[in-house]
């Protein structure tokens, strides 16, 4: 069994080693070399790079149409914003329209009804007037009438005569001042 371990160890240290670097088919390794490069060359300039040249351009295409919608949105955007601040604006200027017509009827309505007011107030103040000109009257001519009766009283109880013209004019010229 030595000898069996011994005899595979020579053959393998007289075995030409990788098959590589044996310079006896290195012409061989060469031209297969020559022919995968140029069997990987016309694959990729003939399939591959083709359609990644076409996959390339469509994403661009794709990109650049992006690029020029978003624009144009961003312009309708600008444009839309334009819009609503300017409806904005005249909706602001037509409320505060509105706001002045209301101020400005409340106010008319306002003045009609403190007119109104102010003639009820003016024709019951002219009534009141009248009535207690009326009860001043009245009440004068009572005072005289209880003046010009006392006066009597006072000069019959006193033990005088009066007639009753006497009295009233007595009364009237005292009651003048």
């Amino acid at each position: 069994m030595a000898s069996e371990t011994h005899n595979a160890a020579d053959a393998a240290a007289s075995a030409p080693g990788l098959p590589q670097l044996n310079f006896d088919h290195f012409g061989n390794q060469i031209f297969w070399l020559l022919v995968t490069l140029v069997v990987i060359y016309f694959v990729l300039s003939r399939i591959a790079l083709p359609r990644i040249a076409a996959v390339l351009a469509e994403r661009q295409g794709t990109i650049t149409n992006d690029l020029a919608a978003a624009e144009d949105l961003k312009a309708k955007a600008v444009e839309a914003e334009e819009a609503y601040n300017k409806a904005l604006a005249d909706a602001r200027g037509e409320a505060q329209t509105i706001v002045n017509q209301a101020k400005a009827e409340i106010k008319a309505d306002l003045d009609k009804a403190i007119a109104k007011a102010d003639a009820e107030i003016a024709a019951k103040t002219a009534e009141g007037e009248k009535k207690i000109a009326e009860i001043r009257a009245n009440a004068l001519e009572s005072v005289k009438e209880v003046a010009n009766d006392t006066t009597g009283e006072i000069v019959a109880a006193l033990g005088g005569k009066a007639d009753k013209r006497t009295v009233t004019a007595a009364v009237t010229a005292r009651m003048k001042g």
